[in-house]
Formats: C-alpha cells, sequence, structure tokens
C-alpha cells in the first residue's frame, strides 16, 4: 500500500528504447490508477504487460477492480487467457461487485470462442446478484449466437428484455446477429422493426444476416428500405449485398450489382473482390476476372490474403495454371488456403504429377512448420486422380489418408466411390460405405449420389436402390444417377419407370436426364419410347437437345435397324454432325452389315476435323471384316497422319479384394495363359449352347483365341 508521505521509485524497463520508465508514487490512488492505466493501454509485447502486472502487484494496486479489468483485457488481448483467469480468480473480493471485472472476462473468453465458459461466467455472476448492463448482454447474446442453440438464444433475449433492454442499441444488433446466425430472420426483423433507433450498423446486420441465409430477396428489401429511409448504404451493406446473391447462385445479377456499385463511385472492400472473384470461376468468365484483378491492384488490395487466394483460384479455374504459380509466389504469407488452392488448380487442370508435388512440399515444408495438409488437400489430389483415371494412385493416397489420422470429408469420399465404381471394385465400396456409415455421412446427399453410383455401375442394384430409397432429400442428381444405372446394364424398363416417378415426384429433367434415358432405351431396343421421349424432351419439358441426344436417338434407330430413317434422322438436325453422331450410325451399319449407308458415313468422316480416332478404328474394322484390306489400311493411315490415336480399352474385376486391370493389346499380363485357357472353355460352353452374341463370328472367334486381347 501507498502512504501519504512515501515516495519510491518505480522502474519498468522497455526493451524498444533501451531506457526505463520512472516514476514516483503520487499520494492520490487515482493518479497511480491513470498510470498504470496509461502503460496497460500502451502495452505492446506480452512480456512487458506481465511485468506492468508486477509492479501493480508490489503496489498494492492489484485491488481495484479497474486495473485488474485492465489487465484481464490486455491478457487476452495477447492470447493469454489462462493468465486473464489467474488475474480475475485472485481479485479482490469487493472486485467481485465491479461490472466492469465481469465484463472484461466475459469479453476474453467470447473473443476466443469459450462460448460455454462465458455462459456459466454470466450464471454466476447473477447468482452473485451483479446486474448486467448494454455491454453484458451483447457479449452473452453472441456467446448464445456461436453455440447455434435455438432455445438458449430465446431465452437469453428474453432475459434481456427482462432486464429494460428491448430498445437498447447495442443489444438490438446483437439479437439480430444472433437471429441470422441460428437461421430465423423473421425473428430478427421482429427486433428490427421493433428498434426506436438505428445505425447503419443495423441495417448492415440484417442485410448479412439474409445473405447469410441464401435470401437475396430478403437482402435486397432491406437495402432499397436503407436507400428511402435517408440512409447511404456504405462499402459493408454492398458487401453483402453482392455476397446474398453471389450465395443464391444469382451470378449474372452479383456482376451487375458490381457495376451499378462501381458506377456510384463507392469503392470496394477486399471481401467484396473476393466475392465478384467468385462469382467469375464460377461464371467461367475468366476475362471479367481479370478486369477484377485490375481493380485489385489499383486499390492496393494484392496483400489481402483472401483476394490473393481467390486470385488463384480464378486462373486456376481457368487452366491459367502458370498465372496461379505466379501469384502462390509472390505471396509473403501462405495460408492452408493458399496452398490447397495451387493444389486444386493443377488437380482439375489433370496435371496430378503437378499437384502431388505441390501436396508433397506442403508436407515437408520448413517455411511453414505449422502448415500442414488438411482434408481439403487430400481430397484435392485422390480426386484429381481419380478423374484423370488414375484409380489405384487415387486409392493409395486414400489409404495414406487415413494412416495419417485425417478425416474423410463428402468430397473425399465421393471421389473414392467414383474410383470404386470405375474399376468395379465393389467389395472396396462396400467398405467404404460401411466407413459412411460410421462416420455418420449417409445422409450427406453428395455421398449418397456416389454410393447410387458405386453399385449401379459394379451391378448391385439392389444395394444401390437400397440407399436411393433410403435417400430422404433427393437431387436431380440422384435421380439421373439412378436411371443411368439401369440403363447401363440394359434394363431399360427399370429406366423408363425411374424417369416417370421422378416427374410425378416434381422434378424437371434436365440434359443430362435425357441422355441416361434416350441411352438406356437404346440399350433395351425400346425404340418407341425412344421416340416419344425425345418429342417430349423438346415439347413439354423445354429441352434443347445437344449434340449427345441426336447420337442416343441416331443409337436406337441404327440399333433397331432403321438405318435410312436413322441416316434421315442425322439430315434434318439444325447443328452440323459430329463424330459421335456418325459413329454412332456407323456402328449400327457394321451391326448391320450395310455397306451403302457405312460409304456414305465414311465420307462425311473424314471430311470432320476429329481429334479421336474411335470412328476411323471402327470403319477399318468394318472394312477388314468384308475382306476389304486395303481400305482397311488406308483409314487407318488416315488416322496416322492426323495424328490420332485410340486409347486402348481397360476392364477390371476384383477377386478377394484384389483389383486386376487389363488393357487390350498387353500380352506381359501374369495370369494372360490362365486367361487365354478360360477364354477357350467359355467359347466352346457358347457353342454348344449356342449362343448368339452382338458380334460377327468372324470377329467373335479370335477374341475368344486371345488373337485381339
Amino acid at each position: 500500500m501507498l502512504h501519504g508521505s512515501s515516495r519510491r521509485l518505480l522502474s519498468i524497463p522497455f526493451p524498444s528504447n533501451s531506457r526505463s520508465i520512472s516514476i514516483t508514487h503520487y499520494r492520490l490512488h487515482n493518479d497511480v490508477f491513470d498510470f498504470f492505466n496509461d502503460l496497460l493501454q500502451q502495452c505492446s509485447k506480452a512480456h512487458i504487460s506481465q511485468q506492468i502486472h508486477s509492479q501493480i502487484i508490489v503496489t498494492g494496486s492489484y485491488r481495484s477492480a479497474f486495473l485488474a479489468a485492465r489487465v484481464v483485457a490486455v491478457y487476452a488481448g495477447f492470447g493469454l487467457l489462462s493468465d486473464a483467469w489467474r488475474v480475475f480468480e485472485s481479485s479482490a473480493i469487493e472486485s467481485f461487485s465491479n461490472l466492469l471485472l465481469w465484463n472484461s472476462i466475459l469479453r476474453a473468453n467470447v473473443a476466443h470462442g469459450y462460448c460455454e465458459e462465458a455462459l456459466e461466467i454470466y450464471s454466476r455472476m447473477r447468482k452473485l446478484g451483479v446486474s448486467p448492463d448494454g455491454f453484458t448482454f451483447p457479449l452473452v447474446i453472441r456467446a448464445s449466437a456461436l453455440m447455434g442453440r435455438g432455445n438458449l438464444c430465446r431465452s437469453v433475449h428474453g432475459h434481456a428484455v427482462e432486464m429494460g433492454f428491448p430498445s437498447h442499441l447495442h443489444v438490438g444488433n446483437e439479437l439480430m446477429g444472433m437471429y441470422g446466425k441460428i437461421g430465423r430472420m423473421h425473428d430478427a426483423r421482429k427486433v428490427f422493426d421493433r428498434m426506436a433507433v438505428r445505425t447503419c450498423v443495423s441495417w448492415n446486420t440484417m442485410v448479412s444476416g439474409y445473405a447469410l441465409n441464401y435470401d437475396c430477396e430478403g437482402a435486397s428489401e432491406m437495402f432499397r428500405m436503407m436507400g428511402s429511409a435517408g440512409l447511404e448504404p456504405n462499402l459493408v451493406t454492398w458487401t453483402s449485398l453482392l455476397s446474398s446473391h453471389a450465395r443464391c447462385g444469382h451470378r449474372i445479377e452479383t456482376m451487375e450489382l458490381f457495376g451499378v456499385m462501381r458506377r456510384r463511385g463507392t469503392g470496394a472492400t477486399g471481401e467484396a473482390l473476393a466475392v465478384v472473384l467468385s462469382v467469375c470461376v464460377d461464371l467461367d468468365a475468366c476475362d471479367a476476372g481479370r478486369v477484377i484483378h485490375g481493380y485489385v491492384v489499383k486499390g492496393g488490395f494484392e496483400k489481402y490474403l483472401f483476394v490473393k487466394n481467390s486470385l488463384i483460384c480464378l486462373y486456376g479455374k481457368h487452366g491459367n495454371v502458370n498465372a496461379a504459380q505466379i501469384l502462390f509466389l509472390e505471396m509473403e504469407t501462405k495460408s492452408i488456403v493458399s496452398w490447397n488452392a495451387l493444389i486444386s488448380s493443377y488437380a482439375e487442370s489433370g496435371l496430378c504429377d503437378e499437384a502431388f508435388a505441390i501436396f508433397s512440399q506442403l508436407e515437408k515444408s520448413d517455411e511453414y512448420p505449422m502448415v500442414r495438409p488438411n482434408v481439403v488437400s487430400w481430397s484435392a489430389v485422390i480426386g484429381g486422380f481419380a478423374s484423370k483415371g488414375q484409380g489405384e494412385e487415387a486409392l493409395e493416397l486414400f489409404r495414406r489418408m487415413l494412416l495419417d489420422e485425417v478425416t474423410a470429408n463428402s468430397v473425399t469420399i465421393t471421389s473414392v466411390l467414383s474410383v470404386c465404381a470405375e474399376l468395379s471394385a465393389l467389395h472396396l465400396g462396400r467398405e467404404i460405405h460401411g466407413h459412411v456409415v460410421r462416420s455418420l455421412m449417409d445422409g450427406d446427399i453428395l455421398v449418397g449420389n456416389g454410393l447410387i453410383n458405386m453399385y449401379t455401375k459394379c451391378g448391385s442394384f439392389k444395394e444401390g436402390n437400397s440407399v436411393f430409397e433410403k435417400t430422404k432429400n433427393r437431387d436431380l442428381i440422384s435421380w439421373n444417377t439412378m436411371i443411368a444405372g439401369y440403363g447401363m446394364h440394359g434394363l431399360g424398363e427399370n429406366a423408363l419407370r425411374t424417369f416417370d416417378q421422378m416427374i410425378k415426384d416434381g422434378f424437371e429433367p434436365d440434359g443430362v436426364t435425357y441422355v441416361a434415358t434416350l441411352s438406356a432405351c437404346s440399350h433395351a431396343g425400346l425404340v418407341a419410347e425412344g421416340r416419344e421421349l425425345f418429342d417430349k424432351m423438346i415439347t413439354e419439358f423445354r429441352v434443347e437437345p445437344q449434340m449427345e441426344h441426336y447420337a442416343c436417338m441416331v443409337d436406337i434407330l441404327g440399333r433397331a435397324g432403321l438405318l435410312q430413317e436413322a441416316s434421315q434422322f442425322i439430315k434434318s438436325m439444325p447443328m452440323e454432325p459430329n463424330d459421335c453422331v456418325w459413329g454412332a450410325l456407323l456402328n449400327s451399319c457394321r451391326m448391320h452389315k450395310n455397306a451403302e449407308i457405312t460409304e456414305e458415313t465414311a465420307s462425311q468422316i473424314f471430311n470432320l476435323n476429329s481429334e479421336t480416332a474411335g470412328s476411323y478404328i471402327l470403319l477399318s474394322n468394318i472394312y477388314a471384316a468384308s475382306g476389304r484390306w486395303e481400305d482397311s489400311a488406308k483409314v487407318r493411315i488416315t488416322a496416322k497422319t492426323k495424328g490420332l490415336k485410340k486409347t486402348p480399352g481397360q476392364s477390371w474385376i476384383e477377386v478377394k479384394k484384389v483389383v486386376y486391370t487389363f488393357t487390350a493389346g498387353n500380352t506381359m499380363h501374369a495370369e494372360l495363359e490362365e486367361v487365354y485357357r478360360i477364354l477357350k472353355v467359355l467359347g466352346l460352353q457358347m457353342e454348344v449352347e449356342t449362343y448368339i452374341p452382338d458380334i460377327d463370328e468372324e470377329e467373335l472367334r479370335p477374341i475368344l483365341l486371345g488373337h485381339r486381347y
């Protein structure tokens, strides 16, 4: 304690300027408190705050609730929450009747995300008879919002009303923000309507609340009302409005609003630019993105980490990985989001090895020891290999991910399931399904669709249909996947029943639906049904037929032997047919041995600037099958001259949890002799049972004998 006549020298070293601050104790306690308060406000280093605290204890000033509250706030600001707690708990008994101390420890806990602890502090405070004020309630309301419990939020609101704060400006703003976070915007609107005084913060809170809840109409209405009330929307208002439209998928409207914002001379925030850049990615509008990049440079937002990350995503999504790489290397500080953006850029561009190299660099980086691959990093490289057809590499990475104890998310699981589907690895797919159930992800629509796809492609329709029936919130992808699965295995009637049920359930078919359903009709020989579907597609559902739909119709007609009708159908197309359309007709000519239409189709194929060799190889095989060896050779030479190469066909089979891959033309397989032996046995059995396959006998025999393996 300071005595009235005592004078004592206090010395606190400040390394930054290599000198000490010396003071003489004043006789009045208020002077000492003011001095320590000034020191704490100016404190810029954690260890200096501890030195100041020690001097407060030495002088006996620790009994001041005001200084205790200030020390708690300073410690919390430096992240020393345990030290802040010790100061709070060791405060003088009389300090616990001071609301300032309680508000300080409340703020410290809420700021660090310790919401339950904050509410326990509030409860303890109330039990001691300390009444909250207009600073207490915003903190308690914020903690309740972060916990996301509706009943708790309403209880806190009721308490604020009981305590006489229904019209308090800051309390009202926090209540609106709270209701927005828990998805109850109608309650937020009630609070807003009852407020006697509103500031720009009040309006912005409502606009951002609607944005958070994907309600761009509500956000737009509030924006208009704000202008009618005589308040000029500021940068925060505009950013929230842009965000609301972007989150609702109204991308064109978002770009238009950004244009209006620029014309009004409002300027822009880093957040607004990041929103617009994300929209440019979704719109595939790289040129517009470059214009926004110019705004970023002119506005001095290049140092904003989240803006730079958005730019990496923009260029990466559009395949400009070099620009993405340059932006990444320019960054002084790189977050995990930065690394993930670059990894995804390479993976989505099909450069899987490069993506994996960056991923490995992140794993071993000494420059950023605290930044290590997370589930997004793993999912990006796994998805990249999966989409490139390198399933074994994707599965190996997934195994490594699990060994590293990284919890898979729905994106990871969906990528792995797609690999299982392509490899027909049913047993592994079932294991993944078990993992999904144990991880409580079976309610995720993305995972559910992945499971349906895996089971149907593996031919397990009972399990696929079981997942489909259990999927509560089916989307169009769920229906399309089920239809495509049936069609792939020749179950056209099942595909059509599923299509009809989808319509009854209120879903509008899209282009993908029609490709799947028409393809199902083709494989099942359902010509009349295919014609009807194609007509309804245009007249009833207003879906504009694309090239793939015309190819499906040509295939339906051609497989049924209606080659003249198929040829006329192609000639009536409103667009120039591509090699897929002509290829479908050519394949039908092979099946039905129609030389006249084959020649006509061949001339069309030769006039195409095709980048695939499929139609050329098919035509060559047709000529070879009819003994026209010279013509067959000419077609292959033409394909070779054009630099066209056919990707070798591959098939997979899973036996005892091991996936075996077979590639056409590969004679180095370890089990090759055994495969040939079984093929011969099957060939003999087919002859005995007089089975007639959908292939020429001349072509069938060399396949069974292994000559075209």
